[in-house]
């Protein structure tokens, strides 16, 4: 069981929530204009990293307010709720990580979406 904590009630269990998927995606600005794989790509194409990962919780038997969790995807361990249209918390660079592995949170980057 996972405890999640919404920002506006406090922790409650997981059983509350309605999960919402990966936060941040950008949704196109001009959808009309996107070819048939484009639009395919922004509907089914997600990260589904290994560790960290920034996703979309609504509280759905409580105050029915969206808010974004950040939780590791192996350990299952949630590590902070923040409230939508705030950045994601920032990440400390572990000791013996190699540079350029850090994750790019850009609109419409990140690993595997061309950051560069």
């Amino acid at each position: 069981m996972l405890i999640i904590t919404c920002p506006w009630c406090g922790p409650r269990d997981q059983t509350e929530f309605a999960y919402g998927g990966e936060a941040h995606i950008v949704r196109p600005k001009d959808p009309d204009a996107l070819t048939d794989a484009e639009w395919g790509d922004y509907l089914f194409m997600r990260r589904n990293p290994r560790g960290r990962h920034l996703e979309q919780w609504g509280h759905a038997f409580g105050c029915r307010r969206w808010f974004n969790v950040e939780r590791d995807t192996v350990t299952y361990v949630i590590k902070g709720s923040y409230l939508p249209g705030e950045s994601p918390p920032e990440i400390p660079l572990s000791p013996g990580s190699a540079p350029g592995m850090e994750i790019s949170l850009s609109p419409g980057r990140g690993p595997g979406r061309g950051s560069t």
